[in-house]
Parts: C-alpha cells; structure tokens; sequence
C-alpha cells in the first residue's frame, strides 16, 4: 500500500484529498442548512427538536457525524500542509491557473478565510453541540414523549445581539470561501470541461450566496422575533 501512502502525501494527493473532503463538507452545509431552517418555523421548536432529535438517536446519522468531524480536521490539515508549500514555492494551492488565483480576493486569502471559519466551528460547537451534550438542556413533551429543548437554548443564545453579528459576519467569510472552493474542488478533480465550466461555476456562485444568506437569517430573524 506504499503507493497509496505515496500518492496522498504527494501534492496531487493533498489537492485531490482537499478537493474530496470540502464537496462533504458543501453537501454537509445543505443538510444541515435544511435542519436549521426548521428554527424558522413559528412552532416555538416542536419541528427542530424532534429533528434534533432524530438526528442524534439515528445510527446511521451518528456516524455520518463523527465523519464530519474527520473530514474537517482532515481538511484543515491537508489546508494548512498545502499552503506551507505554496508559500515555499510560491505556487497556488488549488488547481487553478495563475491568471485564475489573482482574480478574486478570496482566491488569495483562502487560508485566512479557513482560519476565521474554523474559530466560528469551534465556538459554534462549544455553544450548542457541547451544551447539547454536556449541558443543562431544558426538556420539552410532544405527544407525550420528552425532547431535549435544544430550541431554547438557540433561541437564548440569539438574544445576544453580539453572537447574531458574529454569526452573520462569519457567513460573509463563509460565502467568499465557498465563491472560491466550489469551482476549485470541481477544477482538482478534473471535472472543468469547458462545456460545463461555466454550470459549474454558476451553481458554485449560487450556493455560495444563497446557503451563506439562509444560515445569517436565521439568527437575524430570531433576534427581531
């Protein structure tokens, strides 16, 4: 298996594992972005919670989430590790031409974007994935059966007019990273055919936009709520 140990090391490797790794992650922002909406629903958290819920008893879901962490942290890594050696050999971590890189300024700044979002991952666990585990979580019953009223505990959190502006200012860094990487992981796999490029980039432009904008309306509507 030395080649494969080989392979993924090698900067091909590094770019196609970021690549893989950031596609489960976009696809792990719809889901999730799909879940949260359910906050929005005027049901005072009946519908978030017995998702939450499902969420954290389903199996197969429990799984899928401990992968997400790896793949973050695998992310993370391989970010940190490829921009080591652009900055060494003064090349652009993504596959992407140079004339490409100096187009945006969020083509240049990935790493700084990744390390902001990655501060925002790590307090946004801390304040409702860690409570939601370790805290005092309020119950609610519906139907007769009790959820842990994890509602409450976002709704409380969004009153603090502080959290929602980081929130939302930390989606405007979500939106430039994803205007970036969607197109990129896309070019690393080899999947930038000029006859669907420009689909490509398009959808990559959308999502960048409309999932960054949905996730920063929620705690915004909430806090006017």
């Amino acid at each position: 298996m030395s080649w494969l140990t080989e392979t993924l090391t090698g900067s091909i490797g590094k770019k196609l594992l970021m690549a893989l790794t950031g596609l489960f992650l976009i696809l792990f922002l719809a889901v999730h972005l799909a879940g949260n909406l359910q906050l929005l629903l005027g049901d005072e958290g009946k519908a978030f919670n017995i998702y939450a819920h499902s969420m954290a008893t389903n199996p197969f879901i429990k799984v899928v989430s401990y992968g997400n962490f790896f793949f973050i942290l695998l992310h993370v890594v391989y970010s940190i590790l490829l921009t080591r050696k652009n900055k060494s050999a003064r090349k652009v971590g993504y596959a992407v031409s140079p004339k490409d890189s100096e187009s945006t300024w969020a083509s240049k700044n990935m790493g700084i974007l990744g390390t902001i979002l990655l501060i925002f991952i790590v307090v946004h666990l801390k304040g409702f994935w860690f409570e939601s585990k370790f805290g005092s979580i309020p119950m609610a019953t519906y139907d007769g059966e009790q959820y842990l009223d994890l509602y409450a505990t976002v709704d409380f959190a969004y009153t603090n007019i502080w959290i929602v502006l980081f929130y939302v200012v930390c989606m405007a860094f979500l939106a430039f990273h994803l205007s970036h990487g969607f197109t990129s992981a896309f070019q690393t796999l080899g999947l930038n055919h000029k006859k669907y490029s420009p689909i490509v980039k398009m959808i990559g432009k959308g999502f960048s936009i409309l999932v960054p904008i949905l996730f920063a309306l929620i705690p915004i509507m909430m806090y006017l709520n």
